[in-house]
């Protein structure tokens, strides 16, 4: 492991404001929270020990095992026995706004990657043919994949698709996100209907998200239309509530 991987304090230049009324343990673990999302602390990395941090930022030893402790509790940090305090992963903070997961990922730093479970043409139910406007028993497309960063499932997406709406063969869908496949055929995505919601993971989500079975996971459907108003996709997703949030941003209307 490099020396930076190993001791990321030396070029993140953490410090505190000790006159500010925000509690010093909070202020280091939101410096490295901040760190480990924006990718300049990688999954894998370990940290200086307790002694080391604070010493360098002439904290006392309990403040920084409580910053160190709000991140493991967050997921963001382990502690392994005979290897140190350890970088997991980041939580992928996605904000509301009509965006892909892989797009999102990758601006994030999270390296992206994509296994293809489905992908194939099947009769459309009920459900998926009220969402894409055809009749119901009709073809559509049907692609269900995992999404992966750092190599860790992150989410599995299953997206119905008009039949001839562009070539989705699974090459492509393991190489780049959906989105960018429709902007790449001259598709032009313009709004789309989203709802969020939970529920446990049963077996096969289970296994497909390595979470526990019985796990909370986030749900969504989105319905998606371009910019003439056709229906060009209907998904429904499953994402790890351990590792994905969704942000909003409220105003006040006037």
């Amino acid at each position: 492991m490099s020396k930076h991987a190993a001791n990321p304090t030396v070029s993140l230049q953490l410090g505190v404001d000790r006159n500010s009324p925000v509690p010093l343990y909070f202020q280091l673990s939101q410096q490295l929270e901040a760190a480990i999302e924006k990718g300049r602390i990688a999954p894998g990395s370990l940290l200086g020990n307790e002694i080391e941090l604070a010493g360098r930022l002439g904290l006392s030893r309990p403040t920084v095992r409580q910053a160190i402790q709000s991140l493991v509790d967050k997921g963001l940090l382990v502690r392994r026995r005979g290897v140190g305090t350890q970088v997991v992963h980041s939580q992928v903070k996605r904000p509301l706004e009509l965006s892909s997961l892989y797009d999102d990922l990758e601006a994030a730093g999270q390296r992206p990657a994509t296994q293809v479970l489905r992908n194939t043409v099947e009769p459309a139910t009920a459900e998926v043919a009220a969402a894409l406007g055809v009749a119901e028993g009709s073809d559509v497309h049907l692609v269900e994949r995992l999404r992966l960063a750092h190599n860790e499932p992150m989410a599995r997406l299953r997206n119905h698709l008009p039949m001839g709406l562009l070539p989705l063969d699974t090459e492509h869908l393991e190489a780049t996100g959906l989105y960018r496949m429709m902007r790449s055929a001259g598709i032009t995505l313009h709004s789309a209907r989203q709802t969020v919601g939970a529920c446990a993971a049963g077996p096969q989500e289970a296994r497909q998200l390595a979470e526990a079975e019985g796990a909370p996971l986030l749900t969504m459907q989105r319905t998606t239309f371009d910019d003439t108003g056709r229906t060009v996709e209907f998904g429904s997703h499953l994402y790890r509530a351990s590792r994905y949030a969704f942000e909003f941003q409220l105003l006040v209307r006037p």
